[in-house]
């Protein structure tokens, strides 16, 4: 259904979606006001939507009955996409040894048009560690899972993909196309990505592609902070997230040779 005259999109659920994406985002807790302004809603329309997502549990609004953010409706969904995914089993093996591994946090990643988000991690028993919610979305051109992705691609694909110009989140974030080239070039050649806090200061990590499509849609990473993972650090868990990789890719074979 493909057609002009078989698909359209319905306003009032676009709408509904985008409010539920806003609240989604790191800023937090919205009032009718803020998400008014940001998503050019009349607040008429925004009252309507919201008071059907609050009756649906989608959203929740604080006591003072000013302020929304996502409801247990939406959780249930997203533990569902997680539970369903046929490679979860998998990852739950191969995150939980590299964490055991490396001592530091192991992290799944999927590749969502120009960002990674987060679908599973092993937390480091250190008490200095990275936090990410599962489900945070990150700009993949700023991250070693969303860069070894991207390598997986071509730059033609990686710049339908991207757009620029790159937001840089940090000082460190590279940002222009011939940058991202070059170190996208230079992953490829290594078979593995890192970056040095160019998504969040004082934080660095190494990831590999996990190769079960092609291109890759997932990649599987290892995050400490800045003094933990020096050279040494970062080519010793290179050779143990590659290792993954193939580890990871065998045994889907195993489990489903026809796919």
């Amino acid at each position: 259904m493909t057609t002009d005259e078989s698909y359209r999109s319905v306003k009032s659920a676009g709408r509904a979606l985008d409010v539920l994406e806003a609240l989604a985002a790191p800023a937090g807790p919205r009032s009718p006001v803020e998400l008014s302004r940001a998503l050019g809603i009349p607040k008429s329309s925004l009252h309507a939507i919201l008071r059907t997502l609050l009756d649906r549990e989608w959203v929740a609004v604080d006591p003072t009955g000013t302020r929304f953010s996502v409801g247990l409706r939406a959780l249930e969904v997203g533990a569902t996409f997680l539970a369903s995914t046929d490679t979860a089993a998998l990852y739950d093996v191969t995150l939980d040894r590299l964490a055991e591994y490396s001592g530091e946090t192991a992290q799944l990643y999927r590749l969502d048009r120009g960002s990674v988000v987060l679908l599973a991690r092993r937390d480091s028993a250190h008490i200095v560690r990275p936090v990410s919610a599962v489900g945070r979305r990150l700009p993949a051109h700023a991250t070693a899972a969303g860069k070894a992705l991207l390598a997986t691609r071509t730059d033609a694909e990686v710049d339908r993909l991207l757009q620029w110009p790159l937001r840089a989140a940090t000082g460190r974030t590279v940002t222009t196309p011939e940058a991202l080239r070059a170190e996208l070039a230079a992953v490829r050649r290594r078979g593995w990505a890192e970056e040095w806090e160019e998504c969040s200061p004082g934080l660095a990590a190494v990831a590999v592609a996990v190769p079960l499509r092609e291109p890759a849609v997932d990649a599987i990473a290892v995050a400490a902070p800045v003094d933990r993972l020096g050279p040494e650090a970062r080519n010793r868990l290179a050779a143990a997230l590659r290792d993954a990789a193939v580890q990871v890719r065998t045994a889907r074979a195993l489990l489903a040779p026809d796919r």
